[in-house]
């Protein structure tokens, strides 16, 4: 405003200084400001270029600029004609200037804004100023109610620019924190929420739609209080996050795996505590006129490991999260806070968040669940959802190439430049070793960081949609729908290469094929085989409470483990009874004596129920007593068996009660099932 009031006056033209009074007048006048200098500018400027009646456009002009004159030297020297003049004319003329000004100001803020390079600048540092430029637009709507469209459109060029190269330093920052990862526990408490966190500490003061209407502040019903209002008296709006930057610190973190250092204290004094055990257990030797034999006394290391293990009760429902978790979320944070100031670019600071989600994915799958013998199962173990989302994060995100190609187009360079190369397990972590039933700690504390960050992105998604363009919904509904969702899909794909290796499924079918099945009589003692087998399930059991003793197992992660070891037992079995030479009916009623004692066994070692694939053995051992004619539609109705499986049926079942002839066509038969899946 100073530089353009030297700028009017120098140009000696009572018309600028008349423009200058409509716009700065409402300004002087009705927000009662005082400006001496500015005054005193001005009428100098009167005085020495002495603009008469006869220089200026009109009468009126001549009475507006004494009126304002009269307000600057506080007298009564107008006359009466002067005095009595509209003022109302007079404040219409000063509203429409209000725009003006504003207009004037957006533009010095623009050449400050587009004339700096902010990608150098630390992230908070930017945060800062988009929250500076935010408040300035709000003083230009409580001003004049300007949008500040010019403001909006500069620094959302900036903010793209930099948010680009910032979320590019990110992604590489997080493929470092992956590659490093050893995929520990973080001690965080049972009470964790993301709210916790400096980052997401802006939700509690926006009225999201996760907050209900009972929390919200009664404040909120009355009128707001406008800047101008606030600060009247004084001080200044842009100043306020700089005040209250630090007020509060975190406290999200489990002191040595205690929810705090009261409760870390009391449990070793009750681990060091005797008050609990009896008398007579304190003493090395009773009384030696009781006659009774020495007992030895308790030892408090056995007394220490009794309590913690009760005491590891209370952490049950402790998140499971490792430090990169805890990284991403913080970023998730600070990318909302952006979003939140600035609007107009939610749409790329959304697409930019499930990046990180779906790297984070990516990471996961690659590191504990890639295994190109899990589609020759045929169980549907990675449904189509989750192959098309690995599918798309592959091809739009992750660089496998790995280095750069000098032969590329421009256009092929750029793309790359936004992709990040695929990430590589740390060396510390061992998935092969039969004694930590093939790293399932580590897997466990992956694949469930996964499920907790697809939680925290599900209770985010409100505020998510309330900031996105309407044209941009559909994206963050497919996100959520086709990427979020599917986190827990990943269980399944993990925890079968666990079960896969957990129990000797080899030794079972080499025990099955020294079984005679083709016996006389009806067998009333089953066969060694299944011995083997639960006792390969009971040691199974044995080293899953070892792992549960390092790492919290959740009950979903148990009963996957259990029913993919049942099922991949109960389809070896199968398998076995498929490689049967010959079988007569007393061989078959052993076949069911032996499974029925493999069920009654197994129940009392876990609780699912029913008993995955139960019936996949009890229809094909069913099988053996079809006639021919029933066996050609039973083919035709149960094509969840194997070609093999198929086959000995027909040559074991009805090879010599059948001729070549009905022989061959039921062979037909079972290739025309499967010649589709070929």
């Amino acid at each position: 405003i100073s530089s353009r009031i030297s700028r009017y006056i120098s140009y000696k033209n009572p018309k600028y200084i008349y423009d200058l009074y409509v716009n700065l007048l409402g300004i002087l006048t009705f927000e009662h400001i005082s400006c001496p200098e500015f005054f005193f500018n001005l009428r100098l400027a009167y005085k020495n270029e002495k603009i008469q009646q006869k220089k200026l456009r009109s009468k009126t002009e001549l009475k507006t600029f004494a009126i304002f004159l009269s307000f600057s030297e506080g007298s009564n020297v107008m006359s009466t004609e002067e005095a009595t003049f509209d003022r109302g004319y007079v404040k219409k003329k000063l509203e429409h200037g209000l725009t003006r000004i504003w207009q004037d100001v957006q533009l010095k803020v623009k050449t400050y804004l587009l004339g700096t390079d902010l990608s150098i600048f630390k992230y908070d540092d930017f945060i800062f100023v988009l929250d500076i430029v935010s408040r300035l637009m709000q003083v230009g709507e409580e001003f004049c109610g300007s949008k500040s469209e010019v403001l909006q459109e500069s620094i959302r060029k900036q903010s793209v620019n930099y948010f680009k190269n910032h979320h590019r330093i990110r992604l590489d920052e997080l493929r470092m924190f992956l590659e490093n990862e050893t995929w520990e526990l973080c001690p965080v408490k049972s009470n964790f929420s993301i709210l916790q966190l400096h980052e997401f500490k802006f939700l509690e003061q926006s009225r999201s739609p996760s907050v209900s209407p009972s929390k919200q502040p009664s404040a909120t019903s009355s009128k707001p209080v406008t800047l101008f209002e606030q600060y009247c008296s004084g001080g200044n709006p842009f100043e306020i996050q700089a005040d209250h930057k630090d007020e509060e610190t975190e406290d999200v973190l489990a002191s040595n795996g205690y929810e705090s250092d009261e409760q870390e204290k009391s449990a070793y004094q009750d681990y060091d505590s005797d008050s609990d055990v009896p008398e007579e257990l304190k003493r090395d030797y009773v009384d030696e006129q009781t006659g009774d034999v020495p007992v030895k006394s308790v030892s408090r290391e056995t007394l220490k490991s009794r309590k913690k293990s009760d005491y590891s009760l209370n952490k049950v429902n402790a998140p499971i999260l490792t430090n990169t978790t805890l990284n991403v979320i913080r970023l998730v944070g600070k990318y909302m806070q952006m979003m939140n100031i600035l609007k107009p670019i939610a749409f790329d600071v959304i697409h930019f968040m499930s990046q990180l989600f779906d790297y984070y994915l990516y990471a996961i799958y690659t590191f504990f669940g890639r295994n190109d013998s899990l589609e020759s199962t045929g169980l549907g173990l990675s449904s189509s959802r989750l192959k098309t989302t690995l599918n798309r994060i592959q091809e739009s995100l992750i660089d496998l190439e790995g280095s750069a190609d000098p032969t590329a187009t421009l256009t092929a360079a750029e793309e790359r430049k936004e992709k990040v190369p695929s990430p590589h397990l740390n060396q510390l972590v061992i998935l092969t070793s039969g004694d930590t039933l093939y790293g399932l700690a580590e897997r466990v504390v992956a694949t469930e960081s996964l499920v907790f960050l697809a939680e925290q992105f599900e209770f985010l998604q409100p505020h998510l949609d309330a900031v996105m363009p309407a044209v941009k919904k559909p994206f963050l509904q497919q996100f959520y729908s086709q990427t979020v969702s599917t986190a827990s899909e990943l269980r399944k794909p993990i925890y079968w290469i666990v079960a896969g290796k957990a129990i000797d499924y080899e030794q079972m079918l080499l025990l099955m094929m020294n079984v005679k099945w083709d016996v006389k009589e009806i067998m009333s003692q089953h066969n060694i085989y299944v011995d083997a087998l639960l006792k390969e399930f009971e040691q199974f059991n044995k080293r899953l409470n070892e792992v549960s003793k390092r790492v919290r197992i959740p009950l979903p992660v148990s009963n996957i483990l259990w029913e993919h070891c049942i099922r991949l037992a109960n389809r070896t079995i199968v398998e076995g009874y498929a490689n049967v030479k010959k079988c007569s009916n007393e061989g078959r009623a052993l076949m069911q004596l032996d499974f029925q004692q493999f069920l009654m066994k197994l129940e009392k070692l876990t609780d699912i129920r029913p008993i995955p694939d139960k019936e996949f053995v009890e229809t094909y051992i069913k099988a053996y007593y079809l006639t021919e004619n029933d066996m050609e539609r039973w083919i035709k109705e149960h094509r969840e068996y194997s070609t093999k499986q198929l086959t000995n049926l027909v040559n074991v079942c009805l090879g010599s009660h059948i001729n070549k002839k009905a022989r061959q066509k039921l062979l037909a038969a079972i290739d025309e099932i499967d010649r589709p899946k070929r």
